[in-house]
């Protein structure tokens, strides 16, 4: 294997390490923004949808041997359609039990206490109304965990934020540094073909204003022999080569434009 070869072979297996490291870290990260972005659907969609927990009290809530609580969901133009009608959409349901515990655009929350043994047929006449009645089970440890969860995805997050930052500006300089030494064994390939073996020419950095370019390249070209002419490319040659290792111009000397925007 030709020096250059094996030059260009390690350029290229320590970017694409790199690459892989990168792909790694991002799904790390976009695997904990994915699960907190679904908590935040369930605590801001609609009542309809959205988590209840942090919305019902302990004592919003009626659980013995007989008694349970329901949580309605009740259309906002329904409302009293609700609280004149749940008291008879079945037996055994508690007088007056119905309070209102949130409301948003759509939909407003109403508990209603009943018999345990009722509850399915409740339901079922709550929802031939246009009620629905949500499966909610109130559990303070359940919510206490769901809380601590929630702080750990977000401990998670900006972790994980803050060592990808980290990590992409050490990586920056490694993958820069390897697409300069491109350019130059890009640089160096290409005066040898135009001016052939051995190795006879100067390679150098030039970084003028947008102004005096064109003043610059007017120097350049005064340098150059005429017979440097021969090697100028066609706009078909500039086109095909132009990629990695810059932008190839057209001109009688060996010259790539480097954009960093």
């Amino acid at each position: 294997m030709s020096p250059l070869r094996e030059i260009v072979d390690n350029i290229h297996a320590q970017v694409a390490k790199i690459e892989d490291d990168l792909k790694v870290r991002v799904a790390e990260y976009n695997n904990v923004r994915s699960q907190l972005n679904a908590i935040n659907r369930k605590q801001s969609g609609s009542l309809a949808v959205r988590d209840l927990s942090n919305l019902v009290k302990p004592e919003d809530i009626v659980s013995s041997e007989h008694l349970v609580t329901l949580l309605a969901v009740v259309p906002k133009y329904s409302q009293k359609d609700w609280l004149s009608s749940y008291e008879t959409l079945t037996t055994y349901v508690v007088p007056r039990s119905s309070k209102k515990l949130h409301e948003d655009n759509e939909y407003a929350l109403y508990t209603v206490t009943l018999f345990g043994r009722v509850a399915d047929n409740f339901r079922t006449n709550a929802r031939e109304k246009g009620f629905q009645v949500r499966d909610f089970e109130y559990s303070p440890e359940a919510q206490e965990g769901r809380k601590q969860d929630l702080e750990r995805l977000l401990q998670d997050q900006e972790t994980l934020r803050a060592s990808l930052l980290q990590w992409c500006y050490t990586c920056y300089g490694e993958v820069f540094s390897s697409w300069m030494h491109f350019c130059a064994v890009r640089v160096f390939a290409e005066s040898i073909l135009r001016y052939g073996l051995p190795p006879s020419f100067l390679a150098v950095v030039l970084a003028p204003s947008v102004k005096s370019e064109k003043k610059v390249r007017s120097i350049l070209e005064g340098l150059c022999d005429s017979r440097n002419s021969n090697f100028w490319k066609s706009e078909e040659e500039v086109g095909a080569i132009a990629g990695l290792g810059g932008d190839a111009d057209t001109h009688p000397y060996v010259s790539f434009t480097i954009n960093f925007a």
